[in-house]
């Protein structure tokens, strides 16, 4: 088995040491190849290589935008519901919210051990996990996608780590402290357009999740649409009130119980097979966590079974195990 070990050196949490033992990890299993990312949008070009070459499996070591940038590689080439090659990811980024929806942990040490475990249940089954992925149309998004504040914060971050300033959790936190409360005393934009449903206008900012939880505030997750996973539609999130008041309360309910994330301002939706948003004027739009620039309509279907992954099997709601 082929496999192409993708390290971006620059990731939040990646180290030498760390590459080096995840790589002598994974020569005992697959005949290994290690490329690192030196530029934006080098890892597309090297997804883009593996598949057109036929390697079985890419590894992503970094964060959520060096996978997305692969998985739009592998793509780009082979289309969504191809067989190979499949991704897995030993999380190297700063919230690493894919790998840990997949089920991989946030520690890179024992995610390795997972995915060497992986490959050998691989090698017995030769059957890959499928999971559905989001269509941007210029893009794809892999577990999320925003317009309005969103981008906002994902903007005002990238230009915090283009001054050479770490990003970290708490650095999100304030950057998005600081343009929630801009945007308050702005008009509302944006129309949301719903299968079977009449245009939602009115509304200040939506978040598009392909999984749950949303995002992690360090190692607590932070919920939009519990119920949507790779296995089911998109999740819609929106609100047609920038309310201080009312925000800090809906935001106490997305770091508590799944179970509550509800509000009077909230527009919400589950399992849709796509969704439209547009705006009076460009905003902010991001996909993955990486600024797309401004932009004053997006499109957003659920593609399922798009893309196969090294990793465990999704979990049953029910019983909380997994299942394959």
């Amino acid at each position: 088995m082929r496999a192409v070990l993708i390290v971006n050196p620059n990731a939040t949490s990646t180290t030498p040491a760390g590459r080096d033992l995840l790589a002598h990890a994974l020569e005992s299993r697959v005949k290994l190849t290690v490329v690192h990312t030196d530029h934006r949008g080098h890892a597309i070009e090297i997804g883009r290589e593996a598949a057109r070459d036929g390697v079985d499996v890419l590894i992503v070591h970094g964060g959520d935008g060096t996978v997305n940038e692969v998985v739009n590689g592998v793509l780009e080439v082979n289309g969504p519901g191809a067989a190979a090659p499949a991704v897995g990811v030993v999380p190297g980024g700063s919230a690493n919210v894919f790998a840990r929806a997949l089920g991989i942990s946030p520690d890179p040490i024992e995610a390795t051990n997972q995915l060497v475990d992986l490959l050998s249940e691989y090698r017995r089954r030769r059957v890959w996990r499928r999971i559905g992925l989001m269509d941007c149309g210029e893009r794809w998004a892999v577990f999320t996608a925003g317009m309005g504040v969103d981008g906002d914060v994902v903007a005002a971050v990238e230009a915090q780590r283009a001054r050479g300033r770490k990003v970290t959790a708490s650095r999100y936190v304030r950057v998005a402290i600081r343009e929630v409360l801009a945007s308050a005393r702005k008009e509302p934009t944006l129309t949301l357009h719903l299968p079977g449903q009449e245009p939602v206008g009115g509304v200040h900012f939506a978040f598009v999740s392909n999984a749950s939880p949303w995002t992690y505030a360090n190692a607590r997750p932070v919920w939009t649409n519990p119920s949507t996973t790779f296995e089911t539609g998109l999740g819609l999130f929106a609100t047609t009130s920038m309310s201080v008041w009312a925000n800090l309360g809906l935001v106490r309910r997305m770091l508590s119980q799944k179970s509550v994330v509800k509000a009077r301002h909230l527009v919400r939706d589950d399992d849709l097979p796509w969704l439209r948003v547009t705006s009076d004027t460009p905003v902010a739009c991001q996909i993955d966590g990486d600024f797309l620039g401004p932009r004053d309509s997006m499109t957003f279907r659920s593609v399922p079974e798009a893309l196969g992954v090294l990793a465990p099997a999704p979990a049953d709601p029910e019983k909380g195990s997994h299942q394959r």
